[in-house]
């Protein structure tokens, strides 16, 4: 096999190779990426703490109780876990919901604001819902602000030019994400994280992330906590140096990541995003409604129809994914050299995602 080769060839940036060897689009050996709905060979059941989160507590997150969850590690990665799709029926609706309705509106920062008038980027839910619900298949039809929109910062504001976060780049950090981010720490062995910062990622069928390290929190002893709505991807784990060869591992809706310890400092990125291997329009685990029976306190909200057959189409040719870290570890605070504002950020390779062939102005890196 092609990918096998690559990997055991190593050498000077093993990862860029193998990244390459996935971005192509006629990349037909995918027998190498490992599938956690067909768990073997390098990939072993990981233990949860069952107790750390109540069953109430899991289903007001829109969680089914962690005592049902399914949770793997990979041999050479320790701290790494994988939880295949835990949502309850019709609960992953409500996260994509926010991440195009909720999330992208101001105080929050979006790649939008880098070359648009602050006035044009107000309401990029209602500028483009009609436009997006009458979309056809054409790839002529303009795209609408949502289908143009590749990220968006929460809660401290990733300063993509400095690759740094500070004390006076702040928006209050969503309650409700925070809530399930405290939840899916918890089951991990992490009581007691803050959900200080989110990067949200907004990719298509032509869309990877660059290799990159996510260093910038000043406290690496917490998670870095990745969710995946929408279409899937192949994701890729490498290690400390580029000249270790990653693995690859797809990335279904509802997935969720869990990058801590040895692992919460290696070397990832997505080459590929792929249609659900379902070959339906969505996968199924995004057909269901949200049941009547939503818990008291909880934080998931139906969707409307309405609202939902916007977020229908925008997945019919994307992927979400929402990344939440924990920037300060409790009682720290920022250092001095810190106190940029953050304003006028450009995009860089770190944390932030390119188009093949399409958005030059804003490609950061040629891997």
């Amino acid at each position: 096999m092609a990918a096998a080769a690559l990997t055991r060839e190593g050498g000077e940036d093993a990862f860029r190779r193998l990244f390459r060897f996935y971005r192509q689009r006629d990349a037909s050996d995918l027998r190498g990426v490992v599938d956690f709905s067909v768990p073997g060979g390098q990939v072993f059941r990981s233990q949860l703490s069952i107790s750390s989160v109540s069953d109430q507590d899991a289903y007001r997150a829109g969680l089914q109780p962690v005592s049902q969850w399914k949770a793997y590690g990979l041999n050479g990665y320790p701290g790494f876990i994988f939880i295949p799709n835990p949502f309850l029926p019709g609960c992953q609706r409500h996260w994509v919901k926010q991440c195009l309705k909720l999330y992208p509106q101001k105080p929050n920062v979006c790649n939008l604001d880098l070359h648009m008038a602050p006035e044009k980027t107000v309401d990029l839910w209602g500028q483009s819902k009609e436009q997006l619900r009458r979309k056809g298949s054409s790839k002529r039809e303009p795209r609408s602000l949502l289908e143009k929109l590749r990220w968006v910062t929460l809660g401290y504001h990733y300063n993509w030019d400095t690759k740094k976060y500070s004390a006076n780049h702040h928006a209050p950090f969503p309650s409700d994400l925070a809530f399930l981010s405290e939840q899916v720490a918890a089951a991990c062995g992490f009581r007691g994280f803050q959900a200080q910062a989110g990067i949200l990622n907004y990719y298509h069928f032509d869309s990877s992330l660059g290799i990159h390290v996510d260093e910038s929190e000043l406290d690496h002893s917490r998670p870095l906590l990745s969710f995946s709505f929408g279409q899937s991807s192949i994701f890729l784990l490498g290690g400390l140096k580029r000249e270790e060869a990653p693995t690859a591992m797809f990335m279904h809706s509802g997935d969720i990541m869990v990058m801590s310890g040895f692992s919460r400092l290696l070397y990832h990125a997505v080459p590929r995003v792929l249609p659900n291997p379902e070959g339906t329009a969505l996968p199924s685990c995004l057909d269901q409604a949200l049941s009547s029976d939503v818990p008291v306190g909880s934080v998931i909200e139906p969707s409307s129809d309405e609202d939902w057959q916007v977020c229908a189409k925008y997945l019919q040719s994307s992927r979400i994914n929402m990344t939440i870290r924990q920037v300060l570890a409790e009682g720290q605070t920022f250092p001095e050299e810190y106190g940029t504002n953050g304003k006028g950020q450009a995009p860089s390779e770190e944390c932030h995602h390119q188009e093949s062939n399409r958005t030059k102005r804003h490609k950061p890196n040629t891997d």
